[in-house]
């Protein structure tokens, strides 16, 4: 009896497609997941705290236990431990609450953890680090992340703006007053951006040298490029058709 023919496949390319759409599920499911983790986790480390601040106040009996003269205090119960995850969860949970803006609690979830974890050193770690400095006011220690290691590029916006942001508001303490236009420029020129979170090129007008270099040379040969030319420059230069035109 003869079988049906299978049907065709959709491609390598949705395959493609399908396999990393999963895998991107699976890690929104983890970090997910390891959040309610912490948020249980914290709920259990303040119940505790509190149970353990009204047993101090009741045991105030004298040195020993009430029913056997002489006997040593109780032990004090331990101080609940650091959250246990693999470096692999902690970066996730990082990364997690690093896209979802919850500094506090990443200050929480960093402080929860065992100082060896903290001091690791993986890309998402000492970005959340360096948010939570940043946050707290601590400049000096986020310059020393930021300068610690580079950064991919695909961070290194967001870790300018903390730095940038970071040096104004260092300037405004110490002159009382807000910064104009030019205040912030000469800041920048007296304190570049370190090598770690930028790649090197000078930006002029929102366009890099490299950028601006090439749109001059497609200028001089051709002040009309077509639609075709206008997107394989775009792709040359990292720059959006808007920008381009």
């Amino acid at each position: 009896m003869a079988t049906l023919p299978a049907e065709p496949s959709a491609g390598p390319a949705a395959g493609g497609e399908a396999v990393a759409a999963a895998a991107t599920e699976e890690e929104e499911e983890e970090a997910r997941q390891l959040l309610q983790t912490l948020q249980a986790a914290e709920g259990e480390a303040a119940a505790a705290a509190g149970a353990g601040a009204g047993e101090a106040a009741v045991k105030v009996e004298g040195p020993g236990s009430p029913g056997v003269p002489g006997s040593p205090p109780e032990a004090a119960a331990d101080p609940p431990t650091g959250l246990r995850f693999s470096p692999e969860q902690v970066a996730c949970v990082c990364e997690a609450l690093l896209q979802a803006g919850h500094a506090g609690r990443l200050s929480r979830f960093l402080g929860a953890l065992p100082p060896a974890e903290r001091l690791r050193g993986s890309d998402p770690v000492l970005r959340a680090r360096a948010l939570v400095a940043f946050q707290r006011g601590e400049y000096a220690e986020l310059y020393r992340l930021l300068e610690s290691r580079p950064f991919p590029a695909a961070h290194h916006a967001f870790l300018q703006d903390l730095y940038l942001r970071a040096r104004y508001h260092e300037a405004e303490r110490a002159r009382g007053r807000a910064l104009g236009a030019v205040d912030k420029y000469r800041l920048r020129k007296k304190f570049p951006l370190p090598k770690t979170i930028w790649d090197g090129e000078e930006t002029v007008y929102c366009f890099k040298e490299r950028s601006r270099a090439a749109l001059k040379a497609c200028y001089r040969g051709n002040r009309y490029p077509t639609p075709d030319e206008k997107r394989r420059l775009a792709t040359l230069t990292g720059l959006s058709l808007t920008q381009r035109i």
